[in-house]
C-alpha cells in the first residue's frame, strides 16, 4: 500500500516501468507529449484499472507520463513480480487484456472528444470521470492541472468552470472542485462520458 499525492509522477515516457500501481481511491492521468513538448491527456486510471499496462504486452518501457491528479491510496507491485504473477495466472491475463482494450478505447474516444466537443462539455466529462475513479464528489485539482489534462489554456478552463458554477452544477475554490449535481453535470457532459464508462463496465 502507498499514498499518492497530486503531482506525483509514476511513469515517464521512454523510462523503464519499475512498478505497477492499482489505484484504490486516487486518479492517475495518462499523458502523451507532442513535438512541442505539450502534454495531451489520452486516458485516466482509477480503481477500475492498473497503471503500467505496457507490461501486459511484454513491454517494460512506459509510452506515457502517468501523473496523479487526485491523491489517495493505491497498491504498488514491483514490475518483475507482476510479470511473474501475470504469466502464471490465466484469469489475471483475461482481466487485464480486457482492461487494456478499454484503455485503448478511452484513448481513441479522447481524440474524438478533443476534435468534436465544446470545452464545457469536455470539462463536465472529465470531472465526472475523476469523481467516479476517486469515489468522491470533492475533487482536489487546480485549474492549471485541468488545463493540462484538457489541452487548453488556463483562462479557457476558468471560463468553463464559471459557466458550470453559474448553472449550480459545481462549486469551486482554490485547488478544489465540488460536484453539486451529478445528474446536471452528466447532462452538461458530452456523450463521451457514457461511452467510456460503458466500456469499463462491460
Amino acid at each position: 500500500p502507498v499514498m499518492l499525492g497530486p503531482g506525483d509522477v509514476l511513469h515517464e515516457p521512454g523510462a523503464p516501468v519499475r512498478f505497477v500501481y492499482f489505484p484504490i481511491d486516487c486518479t492517475v492521468c495518462l499523458l502523451m507529449k507532442t513535438e512541442s513538448q505539450r502534454a495531451v491527456a489520452t486516458g485516466m486510471v482509477g480503481y477500475e484499472g492498473i497503471v503500467g499496462t505496457s507490461l501486459v504486452f511484454g513491454v517494460d518501457v512506459s509510452p506515457v507520463r502517468a501523473l496523479v491528479i487526485a491523491g489517495g491510496k493505491a497498491l504498488r507491485m514491483p514490475a518483475w513480480k507482476f510479470d511473474q504473477e501475470f504469466r502464471r495466472c490465466p484469469s489475471l491475463q483475461r482481466e487485464l487484456y480486457r482492461y487494456a482494450y478499454g484503455e485503448l478505447t478511452q484513448a481513441r474516444q479522447a481524440a474524438v472528444c478533443i476534435d468534436s466537443h465544446r470545452l464545457e462539455q469536455r470539462l463536465a466529462c472529465w470531472l465526472l470521470m475523476i469523481s467516479d475513479r476517486s469515489m468522491s464528489l470533492d475533487i482536489t485539482l487546480t485549474q492549471e492541472g485541468l488545463a493540462v489534462n484538457l489541452n487548453v489554456r488556463r483562462v479557457s478552463v476558468t471560463l468553463a468552470c464559471n459557466s458550470l458554477r453559474t448553472r449550480k452544477l459545481i462549486s469551486s475554490k482554490r485547488g478544489k472542485i465540488k460536484i453539486i449535481s451529478r445528474n446536471g453535470l452528466q447532462g452538461a457532459s458530452c456523450s463521451c462520458y457514457t461511452k467510456i464508462e460503458a466500456v469499463h463496465a462491460a
